[in-house]
């Protein structure tokens, strides 16, 4: 019996045991622990299995899910009695920056402090009996009830602490779309005050924090190390371009035909290829979204799942409002042929609509673009004379923008039909108006 698909689940607990559609990603785990980094950073594209991977990580690590060994039996990290005595061993503190979208700094940081206060909630246990002293279980209450933006970048780190000492062990940290906020900061206007925020809350947490034993934040960008990652000299960055991890997010062309086939679509192997494959991670050209997989195996119709699932607001006025050259080479993409430009992963928001290199950068690394070649590859050449050869990604996304460009001339279409008029009139004034 074909499993159910089902689209937007996020928890891999209710994936397992609903038995439905999913391809093991347990390999991700095995990888991760044995690379022995202590804070990795993954960027990726979204929906691109971020979430579901982080809750799949909290599954196996987590005292939580102690003895639930069976929501991993017959994936690949289950071989091993190595890691089958590693599951369900660790405190571990899990949250997503997901939600944090608002208009202002204050609401973004009041939004956080929502979600440090949940983890506090969550370990409550923590202040019954004599493992906190009397000032730390106050401390505790007040961060459980009314945590403050002073007391908010030290919070990981004092529960990091108490944790430890109840479980006797380090615990592991998962913050998963930890640019988020970044994202809605930039476009709203209270970047370097979030910046600051963010910089102390990474720093207490994630490099001076002697009670952590392991993390990984995701996100889809790779904000600039000046920024919020300054003194994070212990992290381990993850990009589109990096070999490391390269098919643990996303599903590969062999996954995707071998599903096609489960599901009684094998002659639309080439068509599905067409639309939604393309993206690249690593040396790996064949990757595909999973979102459109989903979609396409829920409806059977060829229509744009990934590219939708956004207002795509940004890319919209990066492209629009960009100069001359951008849409000259813009437009070469949309024909369906490439350019070649260097990138800088380490992402600069400041420098979007100055710099041409950072709008390519960012459409790279949310996946409306991918990278062709990279002549750069294996040489230790100046970071600024790489170059790589990009294109769009595949149907889905071109179409979607082909979609973004009516939508621009549509907004001025009467405008457009008042400009003509004017001229068969000969009104220069009204025509200057016009162009304008």
């Amino acid at each position: 019996m074909k499993r159910t698909v089902a689209i937007g689940k996020q928890s891999f607990e209710n994936l397992i045991e609903s038995n439905c559609f999913y391809i093991d990603k347990t390999f991700f785990i095995k990888e991760w622990w044995e690379s022995e980094d202590e804070v990795t950073l993954i960027t990726r594209p979204r929906r691109f299995g971020k979430t579901l991977n982080m809750n799949m990580l909290e599954c196996f690590f987590s005292k939580d899910y102690e003895g639930r060994g069976d929501l991993f039996e017959g994936l690949s990290v289950w071989e091993k009695e190595k890691y089958r005595n590693l599951q369900g061993t660790y405190p571990v503190i899990s949250l997503s920056f997901a939600n944090v979208k608002a208009d202002n700094y204050e609401t973004a940081i009041y939004r956080i402090c929502q979600l440090l206060m949940k983890q506090y909630e969550k370990y409550r246990f923590l202040t019954e009996g004599n493992l906190l002293s009397d000032a730390e279980k106050k401390y505790f209450d007040r961060m459980a009830s009314s945590m403050d933006k002073i007391e908010a970048p030290m919070a990981l780190y004092q529960l990091s602490d108490y944790l430890c000492r109840f479980y006797g062990k380090k615990v592991i940290i998962l913050l998963d779309e930890y640019d988020t906020p970044m994202l809605e900061a930039y476009q709203k206007g209270y970047w370097d005050k979030l910046v600051s925020f963010t910089r102390e809350l990474f720093n207490s947490t994630f490099k001076t924090n002697p009670y952590m034993e392991r993390s990984i934040m995701t996100g889809i960008t790779r904000v600039s190390k000046e920024s919020i990652f300054s003194d994070l000299n212990n992290l381990k960055v993850i990009t589109t371009t990096s070999e490391r991890y390269a098919t643990a997010f996303g599903f590969t062309e062999e996954e995707v035909f071998l599903t096609l086939d489960e599901y009684g679509l094998s002659e639309e192997k080439g068509k599905v290829k067409e639309w939604y494959n393309g993206f690249t991670f690593g040396k790996h050209t064949d990757i595909y979204n999973p979102w459109s997989i989903l979609g396409f195996l829920s409806e059977r119709k060829y229509i744009n799942y990934w590219a939708n699932t956004s207002s795509n607001s940004l890319v919209d006025s990066l492209i629009k409002e960009a100069d001359s050259s951008i849409k000259k080479s813009f437009e070469e993409l949309m024909k369906g042929g490439t350019i070649k430009t260097p990138i800088d992963e380490q992402l600069v928001y400041n420098q979007l609509y100055e710099d041409e290199t950072a709008i390519w950068s960012l459409l790279i690394a949310s996946g409306y673009l991918k990278i062709v070649s990279n002549e750069a590859y294996n040489n230790f050449d100046y970071e600024e004379e790489k170059m790589y050869e990009i294109a769009i990604t595949n149907g889905e996304v071109k179409q979607m923008f082909k979609g973004m460009i009516r939508g621009w001339f549509g907004k001025v279409k009467s405008s457009y039909n008042d400009f003509i008029k004017a001229m068969f009139q000969n009104d220069l004034d009204a025509m200057n108006v016009y162009i304008n």
